[in-house]
């Protein structure tokens, strides 16, 4: 094994236990912050996907299983894969509060999804790739496992250009497995490069609590101080 590859391993080793970590503490906050739960963005989600009883979902880093359980409610199967077992757990106690059956859990890396070429009619992934040290090798990941004229959702924080350096910053002040928020245009730009085609795009605009992320994300005091410090100053106002 060349060098290369033993400093990529050890970054890897290092980011999963940094997401394992994070999403460990983040498990039960993470469901009860309205914004992951929000029915507008759920139902945006929907929307474009366009899920019918005969698709086959693939959701990749899941999170709690929100997303999951509502393709589960339309589509005849959904696979939900993520790495932090918390987050398994909690997505099996919501699939079990909606009596929801057709729902398999798996615990693994998205990098290298354990399943065949083709296996799914649609396969999305919501909030995550800005916590991937690779999206686009994420990405090709999804693209692989999804059928020739199945669909790939892909939902994310982008932010403009201008705020661009100043959120990702205050983003891993707030949440060390944080890598980096694309622009639409990088993101929209790298998909294509992939190869993916007919893309289309929808925007959203979601108000946040600044002191229920922080309490929820669990960053150091003083780092908390330092976010705080950022929206003083208005970096990120429009």
């Amino acid at each position: 094994m060349t060098n290369v590859d033993v400093e990529s391993d050890a970054r890897k080793i290092s980011y999963n236990d940094s997401i394992i970590s994070q999403f460990t503490k983040q498990a039960v906050p993470f469901v009860q912050m309205s914004q992951h739960s929000n029915q507008y963005g759920l139902n945006l989600i929907l929307k474009l996907s366009g899920p019918k009883h005969d698709d086959t979902v693939l959701d990749v880093t899941r999170g709690p299983g929100l997303v999951s359980c509502e393709f589960a409610k339309i589509v005849g199967h959904v696979a939900g894969i993520d790495l932090p077992p918390a987050m398994i757990e909690q997505a099996k106690r919501l699939q079990k509060e909606k009596d929801l059956r057709n729902i398999d859990w798996r615990i693994g890396d998205v990098y290298n999804l354990p399943f065949e070429d083709n296996s799914f009619s649609l396969v999305l992934t919501r909030y995550s790739l800005h916590h991937m040290i690779n999206p686009k090798a994420v990405i090709k990941e999804m693209s692989r496992v999804c059928k020739p004229e199945g669909r790939i959702l892909i939902v994310d924080v982008t932010p403009p250009e201008d705020k661009k350096k100043a959120y990702n910053h205050a983003e891993k002040l707030r949440d060390p497995s944080h890598t980096e928020a694309l622009t639409l245009i990088e993101l929209q730009d790298m998909v294509e490069t992939i190869g993916l085609c007919n893309i289309r795009i929808e925007s959203q605009d979601l108000e946040m609590n600044l002191e229920s992320i922080l309490t929820s994300s669990f960053p150091n005091p003083e780092d908390k101080d330092k976010i705080n410090l950022l929206f003083k100053k208005r970096h990120f106002r429009r």
